[in-house]
Parts: C-alpha cells; structure tokens; sequence
C-alpha cells in the first residue's frame, strides 16, 4: 500500500500557473519580511541615536547645573562685598534729614 501525504495530494494537484502564483507569492512574503526587518533596524538606529542625543542633553544640562550653582555663589560673595563697600562709604550713610534742614 503506498502512502499518500497531504503535501504530495497537493503537490500533483497544482498547475503550472498555480506553481508560478506561489512562487510569487513566497517571493512577495521574502520582500515584505526584509521591508519588515529595513523597518525594524531603521527604527532601531533611530531609538539608538536620539538615545545617544539624550545622554548629551542630560550630560549638557548637569553640566549647566554646575555652572549656574558657580555663579549663584559668586553673585553672593560680589553682593555681600558690595553691601560691605556701601556700609565702610560715607557716600552710601544714611543722613539724618532734620539735622540738615537746621
């Protein structure tokens, strides 16, 4: 008894112009699977280069972090200075406004 599987049952009923059909159609299956796999590794270029612009960014903001803290307590040490020139200058004294109205 000879054994008949499915795919030779199958196989012996397909026409030529069936066989030329799948054939395209695997082809358009191989063509749609590496548009698939360009997509994918466009995309994960993409995800990877703005993860890099995003490690920059951060890397740029910490580094303007430091640089405004700099400048905040250079500002203070300037202004307490400044407050110390007013107060040692005779200029910056109060008057007494009666006193020079007499």
């Amino acid at each position: 008894m000879v054994s008949i599987t499915a795919c030779s049952i199958v196989a012996a009923l397909h026409s030529k112009k069936e066989d030329e059909y799948f054939t395209m159609s695997s082809e358009d299956g191989e063509m749609e699977n590496q548009a698939e796999l360009e997509e994918k590794t466009r995309l994960i270029n993409q995800v990877l280069e703005l993860q890099h612009t995003l490690e920059d960014l951060s890397s740029r903001v910490d580094g303007v972090k430091e640089e405004n803290l700099k400048l905040k307590s250079e500002n203070q040490v300037l202004g307490q200075y400044i407050e110390n020139l007013m107060s040692a200058s005779s200029v910056f004294q109060t008057t007494d406004t009666k006193s020079k109205r007499k």
